[in-house]
């Protein structure tokens, strides 16, 4: 591969990164806001907003592990770990500093938006320390198993095992640490793994356009990888 083509791949590669990273610190910080959806009337799903950007973190590590190989998906994965950590703490430090009289935002509010911030995080760190590493691992068994063909299907196989892993742990320790009630844990683990497993397959024409372009572009065959 040219220099420039190197250089192009990098840049692609932290561009990837850099909204994997956003995308799993924005679904911990804005957890906390509940919605319902009701396609066609067929069925009513209850499910956070922070549900809504986490699905692009598995597409983004799906395209980083067809295209730059399992080391360089679970370098992004630990990335998203130390980003996670970091938020966290700077919202502890933000929420610990009172706040002036004339402020906009008062102490009770910031509290009650993103006080809860620290236990979500470490929560939907730890299931996603199980969930993506599962989806990699997964996704690179069935990629030798089949020569690096049958994308469609490691990407919806591994994802759906890895969303219902990520689903039911997440639910489960934000039950037990009080921050949801158990009430809740049956429903949002229901809608919250469907609306996954919707969004894991109509994704998946986006997975193909983007392993198409970077094979068209780098000139890489099925299966084969680029090395940085």
């Amino acid at each position: 591969m040219t220099q420039r083509n190197t250089i192009l791949a990098n840049n692609i590669y932290l561009i990837l990164a850099g909204m994997f990273i956003a995308a799993l610190v924005a679904s911990n910080l804005i957890f906390q806001k509940f919605f319902y959806w009701n396609p066609f009337g067929i069925y009513r799903f209850e499910i956070s907003v922070g549900i809504l950007p986490y699905p692009i973190t598995f597409l983004i590590t799906d395209i980083i592990s067809e295209i730059y190989g399992k080391k360089k998906a679970n370098r992004v994965v630990v990335a998203g770990i130390i980003a996670s950590i970091f938020s966290m703490l700077i919202i502890y430090v933000a929420n610990e500093v009172p706040a002036i009289e004339n402020s906009p935002v008062n102490d009770v509010t910031f509290t009650q938006v993103f006080g809860l911030s620290p236990i979500a995080v470490l929560a939907s760190m730890i299931a996603y320390l199980f969930a993506q590493f599962i989806d990699i691992r997964i996704f690179h068994f069935w990629k030798k198993k089949t020569n690096g063909k049958h994308l469609w299907f490691r990407n919806n196989f591994s994802t759906f095992t890895s969303q219902f892993i990520d689903t039911f742990t997440v639910l489960a320790l934000l039950c037990s640490f009080k921050v949801l009630p158990w009430s809740m844990f049956g429903g949002l683990l229901l809608s919250g793994f469907l609306f996954k497993v919707i969004v894991a397959a109509l994704d998946t024409p986006i997975l193909y356009l983007a392993v198409h372009w970077f094979r068209k572009r780098f000139d890489l065959k099925i299966g084969e990888e680029i090395t940085l």
